[in-house]
Parts: C-alpha cells; sequence; structure tokens
C-alpha cells in the first residue's frame, strides 16, 4: 500500500471511529465511552499493532487539526447570543481567565523542572491550558515542540472534563457559571463540550473564557518565555 493509501484509510478510519463511537455514547451515556476518551485510545491501539508511524497516519487526517481554528471561532456564535450574560459579569471573568492562565502556566512549568523533565517538554508544556490552535500560536516565541504541544493540549482537555464533575462536586460548587468558567479554562474544548452537556448558560461561559484564555496566552507567549525561560 502507498503512504498516500495509507494516509487516506487512517483519515477515514479515524473519521469512521468517531461518528460510530458517538452513536454508542448517544445510548450508553458512560465517561470511558465519550468519543474524546474512547476514539483516541483505539486510534493509538490501531497505529501500534498496526505498526502505522505517526507521520503516515498524519499524512492527510492533519485537516482534521486544520479544522480546529473555524471549529474554534464557532464558538463565538451563542458567546454572540449572550451578550447580556458577558456584561452582567465581566469583571469576573476577567479577573478568573487572568488567574486561570497565570496558575496553568507557572504550575505546568514549575512542577516540570520539579521533576527535571527537558527543556522542551517545559516549554510545551506551560501552553497546555488552552485550546489547540492557540497552543499552537503560542508555543512558537515560547519554543514548544508542536506536537508535543498537541499531544498535551489533549490529555489535559480529557482529563479535565472527566475529573471536573467529581471535582465541583467535592468542592461544593453548584453554580452554572463557575462550572463553564472552570470547564472553560482548564479543559479548553473539551470541558466547553461537557458544559454544554450541562446547561445553555454553562457552555456560553465556557465557550468565552476559553477564547479569551487562549487570547490571553497568546499575547502574553513572548513575557513568558523571557520571565520563564
Amino acid at each position: 500500500m502507498s503512504e498516500f493509501s495509507l494516509s487516506v484509510l487512517c483519515l477515514l478510519l479515524t473519521l469512521g471511529c468517531y461518528f460510530l463511537n458517538k452513536r454508542i455514547y448517544r445510548r450508553f451515556h458512560t465517561l470511558p465511552l465519550m468519543p474524546l476518551v474512547c476514539t483516541p485510545v483505539l486510534l493509538v491501539l490501531l497505529l501500534v499493532f498496526g505498526h502505522i508511524s505517526y507521520q503516515s497516519y498524519m499524512g492527510e487526517s492533519h485537516w482534521l487539526i486544520w479544522f480546529l481554528g473555524p471549529a474554534t471561532i464557532a464558538f463565538a456564535v451563542p458567546v454572540y447570543e449572550n451578550l447580556a450574560i458577558i456584561r452582567r459579569h465581566w469583571m469576573s471573568l476577567s479577573a478568573g481567565v487572568i488567574t486561570a492562565t497565570v496558575v496553568a502556566v507557572t504550575s505546568s512549568v514549575w512542577l516540570a523542572r520539579l521533576f527535571t523533565l527537558p527543556d522542551a517538554i517545559q516549554r510545551s508544556l506551560a501552553v497546555r491550558s488552552v485550546t489547540t490552535p492557540f497552543a499552537l500560536a503560542a508555543a512558537k516565541p515560547l519554543g514548544g515542540q508542536p506536537d508535543l504541544v498537541a499531544l498535551f493540549v489533549v490529555v489535559t482537555g480529557v482529563f479535565g472534563m472527566a475529573v471536573g464533575d467529581m471535582l465541583f462536586l467535592r468542592l461544593s460548587i453548584r453554580e452554572g457559571m463557575a462550572k463553564g468558567a472552570g470547564f472553560g479554562a482548564a479543559s479548553h474544548g473539551a470541558g466547553t463540550a461537557r458544559s454544554y452537556e450541562l446547561g445553555p448558560q454553562e457552555g456560553v461561559v465556557a465557550s468565552l473564557v476559553m477564547m479569551l484564555s487562549g487570547v490571553v496566552m497568546v499575547l502574553s507567549a513572548p513575557l513568558v518565555a523571557w520571565v520563564m525561560f
């Protein structure tokens, strides 16, 4: 099989796994069967046991990453439709975004240094808490590796989405806006998807916080590179 044919087959298998997984999740609404959890695991197993290189897989599948940009911008539509909520809570949302960005960057880099991880991993981890299009843009002035950045972003989003509800329960956080802001700031796209399952207000707040966090991260990346590296 040629390299191009293999890449196209991987793209079709990725789409097929995702849509099949989505149908199964609608019927059996459990965390292990969530598309963002189950589909990546199946694809990793496919690459490992099929002896398919990452380069071969990404040959045509890179278009899926490109679509993350328009998909992220699409979150602006419900935000525009709920501007009243933003005007009412703009101060708390702004403070939350700035705090979340600072905590995410500093905790990631300091923990990486504590475990003496390589410099490339430290720089890539710094942007793990913003959604992929923003993370890749912010990683350039930091010197992060795009492949590692994408991996850390996905892992962060899935993990935050998986433990978010349990964490809110333990902390006795019941306010919908607080949950949406937490998911959007810490788990970006995956958390925003989970927020829309909780309710429209939670989803709108998560969308807004996710985009604002991404913008703040991109704008502050040169400063972060100068201060921390």
